[in-house]
Formats: C-alpha cells, structure tokens, sequence
C-alpha cells in the first residue's frame, strides 16, 4: 500500500514501521499517536498513549479471544486486558470511553505494572527506521532511558522527540511537520495500520476467521431474510421448537442464534443459523452450545427446514433470498442442500461443516454452555 508523499518528510522511513515486528505492541503505540494527533494536541504522556492501547485491544480479547502475541509468549497487552475483564467484569461491548475513563482513575497497583511494562520497548524502538545516524548500541536498550533519550533525540526529523522522562508521565512531543500529516492523511495511515495489524493478527491466529472483522466491535448486521425464512417455516410448521428450551416458538417473537458464536466465525451462514426466542439467546451470549446434548437438536430442525424447502414454494422462496447473502460458500451449499438426502445423510453433512469450526473455537477459548432456564 502506497502511503501519501510529502517534499519535507521521509514517508519510506514511515513505510518501514512495522518491518520485522514481533509482538502487536507497535501497531497499538502508533495507532494511539495517530488517534489523538492534531496540529493544535502534539503532546501526550506515556500513561494516555497506553490507555488507547488498552481500549483498541479490549474487544478483540474479551469478545473474540483473539492471541496478540507470539505463542506460548507472555503479552502484556493481551494479559492487561484480560486481569482487568475478570477483575472488575467490566462487558466486552463497553463504550470505549468508560474503559478510558476506569483506566484513567484506577489506582490498582497490578495495572499499573502492566502500563508500566508495556513501555519499556516501543516508545522507543518504534521510530527504530528513522535512526540513520544515531548508533544505539545493545546494552543501551535496556539502560537508563534519560540516556537513551539523549540519543534518539539527536536525530534529525523524527516523527516525535522524548521532552520529559518520567516513567508512565514521560511525554512525547510529535514534530508539528508530522502532526500535519498524520492528522491529513489520518483514514489512509489508520486503514494501512489496521492492514498491517490484520496481518500480524491472522498469523498468531491461523485457525481463527474472519479477522478483518474481529479488530472492532461489529456494526449492526441485517438478519431479517434469515428470521423472514423461519418465520414461514415456522407458520406452516407451528409444532417447530426451540433447541435449547425445548419451547415451541409459534408464539414467540424469535431471535436468530449463531450455533457456533458470531464472535468465532465473523459471518451469518444460514447453516450455522437457527430460531431460539430471545429470552435464549440473551442467556447464551457468545457462548458454544455443548454438542453432544444440542447437535443432534440442531441437525433435526436443520432437516426439517431442508424438507420444507422441497415441498413448499413459499419456503423455498424464502430460501432463495437468504442463499444471495447466507450462503456465500458453493461447495457447502452442494453439499448439505443436494436434493434427496435422508435425515442420517443430512446430519452427517451438517456435522461435517459445523464440528471443526465448532472445535477450534474451544480451542480458541470459547466456553461451552448449556440452558438451565
């Protein structure tokens, strides 16, 4: 991705930020800088710019349980939020601005050395491309930081300077020419940030999907051709029941439930879309359904729908209008909606779609549930 040019700055140094990263912290520390920056607001202390990182990282740990860090490694961002998400039950759908504003207050110790931690590195080995005639030597790292300051701060044209040492109150100043651009060119540098972070994330997550969809709280999604679908099935079929209540939903203004959570597989595929009220679904959450007391459930409801579709016109209406946006993967639409299938040979087919998906999301952390309404 091409950033912007500018005469007065070297962008080929900006485009080298994130060469040979290592752990997410880079992509958070600039991504803060980037938020707050503006040719009037050029200085921030450490303590504000780690906060943003808490809050970017907040729900793509504790909704999408999403590794930050290399495996089997210890990430201070990744474990911050997860002490503070069991310590203090604060939901993963909190405004962002409560977390910044309970991160600002609080005074608890254990979060505090997690700030603290997380600043040992980046501040200053972010800029680590712009240093073309400074020479840091390897001990220096992790030495006094007053002296390594007084070094970075020789070099020319950084895209900021270290002006008070004073551990998480150490303040930065952006170089005004770089705030103009950061704040200019604000929406390219975030998209090719969140680019680069996409990237970082699917490689420490290779199992889990849609991870494009998983670095911000979702946007409202539009389910009605999916509840419109069950609707008819469940008008000609009033007998139809919950999976999980066992309640029969005729009467129920119903909800649609992702079997295996929204929060693992980022998409609404019809086969892993069934009815429950919503009294249910509250209660499930973005919990995983325990499988060998709901599968078969599912595979029955699954079947019937599928049978309806072939015997009545107004149900396979309907499910023409949910394959142009619920079925998006050719082969599984062959596979599980093959004309003449028995219940057995359905089942099988749905299990093989939903059981691997369904496993790596407990292997991702995702806690089985079931209902006890």
């Amino acid at each position: 991705m091409q950033l912007p040019f500018s005469e007065e700055l070297n962008i080929g140094y900006l485009s080298r930020l994130f060469d040979n990263t290592s752990n997410c912290y880079k992509f958070f520390w600039f991504q803060a800088i980037l938020r707050k920056v503006d040719r009037n607001h050029n200085r921030f202390t450490f303590d504000e710019l780690i906060d943003e990182m808490i809050a970017d990282a907040w729900y793509m740990v504790t909704e999408y349980h999403l590794r930050l860090g290399p495996l089997g490694v210890t990430d201070n961002l990744e474990e911050v939020v997860k002490y503070i998400y069991q310590e203090y039950r604060i939901m993963p759908s909190e405004k962002r601005e409560k977390i910044l504003e309970f991160l600002k207050d609080t005074d608890d110790q254990k979060i505090i050395r997690y700030k603290r931690s997380l600043t040992l590195n980046v501040p200053y080995r972010l800029q680590a491309p712009f240093y073309d005639s400074i020479d840091i030597k390897g001990t220096m790292w992790y030495g006094p930081k007053e002296r390594l300051t007084a070094v970075i701060n020789q070099q020319k044209r950084l895209m900021y300077y270290f002006v008070l040492i004073q551990g998480l109150n150490t303040v930065i100043e952006v170089n005004p020419a770089w705030a103009v651009y950061l704040e200019k060119h604000r929406e390219i540098l975030s998209g090719w940030t969140k680019l680069k972070l996409i990237q970082y994330l699917q490689n420490k997550n290779p199992s889990v999907p849609g991870i494009a969809d998983k670095i911000e709280p979702p946007v409202a999604r539009d389910m009605e051709r999916v509840r419109k679908y069950w609707r008819v099935i469940i008008q000609i079929d009033p007998s139809l029941r919950d999976i999980y209540g066992d309640t029969v939903l005729a009467d129920q203004a119903i909800s649609v439930d992702h079997f295996v959570p929204w929060q693992y597989v980022a998409h609404d595929e019809l086969w892993n879309l069934h009815p429950t009220t919503r009294t249910i679904n509250s209660s499930k959450s973005n919990l995983l359904p325990e499988w060998h007391q709901y599968f078969d459930k599912l595979g029955e409801m699954e079947y019937r729908a599928y049978v309806m579709r072939t015997k009545y016109d107004a149900v396979s209406r309907e499910f023409e209008k949910c394959a142009m946006y619920h079925l998006n993967n050719q082969e599984i639409r062959n596979q599980l909606y093959e004309d003449g299938l028995s219940a057995p040979q359905f089942k099988e087919r749905l299990a093989h779609v939903i059981r691997p998906v369904y496993e790596s999301a407990v292997n991702c952390g995702f806690r089985e549930w079931h209902y006890d309404g």
